[in-house]
């Protein structure tokens, strides 16, 4: 009987996303497949440095230990080929991550595959694979850079933006369309109306579970860092209250800079839709940007 991934947070990450395969990359896109092929087999020897989600994934990984059974399951996702992907493979081996399961698509979008996996979670450098993904309703970010953050602690810290994140875009759609004053006018006089699901409530849920089956809540903590001001953010209390989750911090900025306070937050991955506040968070903490579902992009 085969393995069932509903009894695991599964988060799959692609290769660019964990280890830093920025130069074997440019290699790519500068001179071809084939010299990208030369170049990773003559160096499979040699180890790849983390990448912009190697200290999310050693967390995930580390609170299996932590709570003595199996509740994180990840995932390497990679367009690289089964012979390109030896570099890769000694790489997981040498930093000891407990991951099993690879899949390596010989250049082929994978994102078709994340549904047979259960993904709950996907970071990817590849911006089609992330579309693809979230258009099929996978919580899904496009991870900046290939820095190796600093990490505090062993506690899992991730932060959210509101609108088109872990809520829809139906009320973002109001602020581009018709301004401020309209956005916050409607969100107060909506208050009462929970907002509807946004493309990560599903991995906001599934980490809420995570906590209870940890039964340790503070393995992992939670915080939403948005724009709205107070009277607009009422609505988000009030959304959360109705789907009985609990969210460890809330900040609502005004449209203050988000970027500090995700530093003293410590978050090991920030997930926003706009690049206006993901790029500059990047700075400081490993930060994704969420694409808009087809169809659903404000004008």
């Amino acid at each position: 009987m085969g393995v069932s991934f509903d009894d695991y947070l599964v988060i799959a990450i692609s290769s660019r996303a964990l280890f830093d395969l920025e130069e074997a990359n440019s290699i790519y896109e500068k001179e071809g497949l084939e010299a990208y092929r030369h170049y990773q087999i003559e160096h499979e020897e040699d180890i790849l440095e983390p990448g912009t989600g190697f200290q999310l994934v050693k967390k995930f990984l580390a609170l299996n230990k932590t709570v003595g059974k199996k509740l994180v399951e990840v995932i390497v996702m990679s367009r690289n080929s089964a012979e390109t992907s030896l570099r890769i493979l000694n790489s997981l081996e040498y930093y000891g991550l407990d991951i099993g399961r690879m899949a390596m698509s010989g250049g082929a979008s994978i994102s078709k595959y994340l549904k047979a996996f259960g993904t709950d979670l996907f970071l990817s450098c590849n911006e089609e694979d992330v579309k693809d993904a979230i258009n099929d309703g996978i919580a899904a970010g496009l991870i900046y850079s290939n820095k190796n953050y600093a990490s505090k602690d062993e506690q899992i810290r991730i932060a959210f933006d509101a609108d088109a994140v872990l809520f829809s875009a139906a009320s973002e759609k109001i602020y581009k369309t018709q301004g401020l004053d309209a956005f916050v006018e409607n969100e107060v006089k909506n208050q009462n109306k929970a907002l509807e699901e946004g493309p990560f409530t599903k991995f906001l849920f599934a980490l809420s579970n995570l906590q209870k089956l940890s039964q340790n809540q503070s393995l992992i903590r939670t915080a939403i860092v948005t724009a709205r001001d107070k009277n607009a953010g009422k609505r988000i209390i009030k959304t959360l209250r109705s789907w009985d989750i609990v969210v460890d911090e809330v900040f609502f900025l005004q449209g203050a800079n988000k970027k500090d306070i995700l530093e003293c937050f410590g978050a090991n991955i920030f997930f926003d839709d706009q690049e206006i506040h993901a790029l500059p968070a990047s700075e400081v903490v490993p930060s994704a940007r969420v694409p808009y579902k087809k169809g659903e992009e404000p004008k």
